[in-house]
C-alpha cells in the first residue's frame, strides 16, 4: 500500500513537526524531541520514540504518520573500498549513492533527482531523462541508510541531478545538515555542484556557507553548449560575474569542475582560456578524467596531457589538481549502476 508522503516524518524541520505534534495532541516542545529521534538517534519506527507516550506514538501510527527510512535496495563494491548504493527514486527511476574512502575522508555523494533536465551529453544521468525531483527526506535517507553512515566525514551533492533544479529540497537537507536540531554538521563539509543555474545559485550563496562547485568543462561558449545544451539558457558568463561577489578567499571555497576529452578541451589555448576566466573568482579547478558512457564517443585525456593542463594552470595563478579517479570497475559514472538496473528490467 502506497504511503501519503505528506505523513512521511524523515525531512520535515521543526515547524513542520510542530504540525505534527499538534495534530496528534502533543505540546510544541515534542517537535524537538522528534527531530532528535530522526536526525540524531536515527530511528526507524515511531515505536523507538520512547520518550513520547504511548498514547502520542499510537496516535501517530492512527493518523498515517511514519519516518520514511529506505535501506539501499543494491549494491556495487569497488576494489578500491568505493560503494555505490542503489535506492527507491521516483517513478520507476533508481537512484544512486556513492560511498568513497579516502584515508581519513569518508565522503557520500548524494542524489538530488531521479534523472536529470539539464542534457549533459557526456553524462549517463542526463542521457536517461528526468522523472522527479527528490524530496528532503529522499536526500537524508541516503546519508543516513547505508551502513557506514555514522563514519561519514563529508557530503558532496554530485549524483543524480541538478540540486540547483531542485533547490528548496537540497537547501532543506543542508538545514537538516547543518542545524543544531538536526545533525550539526559544519557547513564546510558540504560541497553541492551545479551547472550554473542563476536562481538556484544566489539561494545556496545566500542562505547557506556550503562549498560550492561550478560544472565548466570548457572555457569557450560555443563549445561548452556542445557539451552542456544548459549553457544557452544559462551561460557562464552570467555566473562568473555573481561569483565573485562573494567571499571564497577564506573559509568557503569555490570550485571549477572540468572533465578532460581528449581533443576537445585539453590543450593550451583551453587552459589560458580557462584561467582568463577565472581571474578575480578565487576557484581551484579540479581537472577530472572522463569515465566512458555509452551514447557519447568521446575519450579520455591521456594522463600526461592532464598533467600538462595542469601544470598550465598553476603557472597561471590558479590552483588545479587532477581528481583522483574511483570506482572504475563498478561503473564509476554517475547514473551507470541506475540505468544498468533500469536496462534489466
Amino acid at each position: 500500500m502506497d504511503r501519503d508522503p505528506s505523513k512521511k516524518l524523515l525531512g520535515m524541520n521543526p515547524e513542520q513537526l510542530g504540525a505534527v505534534a499538534a495534530a496528534v495532541g502533543l505540546r510544541p516542545f515534542a517537535a524537538r524531541q522528534i527531530a532528535s529521534w530522526l536526525y540524531v538517534k536515527r530511528a526507524v519506527s515511531i515505536g523507538q520514540m520512547t520518550d513520547l507516550s504511548k498514547n502520542a506514538r499510537a496516535r501517530m501510527d492512527a493518523e498515517g504518520y511514519y519516518v520514511g527510512r529506505e535501506e539501499p535496495k543494491l549494491e556495487a563494491r569497488s576494489t578500491d573500498g568505493t560503494v555505490k548504493y542503489l535506492f527507491e527514486g521516483v517513478r520507476g527511476r533508481d537512484i544512486e549513492a556513492v560511498y568513497i574512502p579516502d584515508k581519513d575522508r569518508a565522503t557520500l555523494c548524494v542524489s538530488s533527482q531521479a534523472g536529470c533536465r539539464m542534457g549533459c551529453r557526456f553524462c549517463m544521468t542526463g542521457q536517461g531523462g528526468w522523472q522527479g525531483n527528490l524530496d528532503t527526506g529522499a536526500i537524508i535517507n541516503q546519508i543516513l541508510s547505508i551502513p557506514e553512515s555514522e563514519s561519514l566525514t563529508n557530503i558532496v551533492f554530485m549524483g543524480m541531478g541538478e540540486p540547483t533544479d531542485n533547490i528548496e529540497a537540497v537547501l532543506g537537507a543542508i538545514d537538516i545538515l547543518t542545524s543544531p536540531w538536526g545533525m550539526a554538521w559544519s557547513p564546510r563539509r558540504i560541497t553541492v555542484s551545479t551547472i550554473g543555474k542563476p536562481e538556484g545559485v544566489r539561494l545556496l550563496l545566500d542562505r547557506t556557507q556550503v562549498h560550492m562547485a561550478i560544472s565548466v568543462h570548457s572555457p569557450f561558449a560555443l563549445e561548452r553548449e556542445r557539451l552542456m545544451p544548459v549553457e544557452k539558457a544559462f551561460p557562464m558568463r552570467d555566473i562568473l560575474p555573481m561569483l565573485r561577489d562573494y567571499d571564497f578567499a577564506h573559509q568557503r571555497r569555490l570550485s571549477v569542475e572540468y572533465t578532460m576529452f581528449a581533443g576537445i578541451n585539453d590543450d593550451e589555448r583551453h587552459a589560458d582560456a580557462l584561467a582568463r576566466e577565472l581571474k578575480g573568482t578565487d576557484a581551484r579547478v579540479n581537472l577530472i578524467r572522463f569515465h566512458r558512457t555509452p551514447g557519447f564517443e568521446g575519450r579520455p585525456s591521456d594522463r600526461a596531457v592532464m598533467e600538462r593542463f595542469r601544470d598550465r594552470l598553476n603557472e597561471l595563478g590558479v590552483v588545479a589538481t587532477i581528481r583522483a579517479s574511483r570506482g572504475e570497475d563498478i561503473d564509476a559514472a554517475c547514473g551507470m549502476l541506475a540505468g544498468k538496473k533500469q536496462s534489466n528490467n
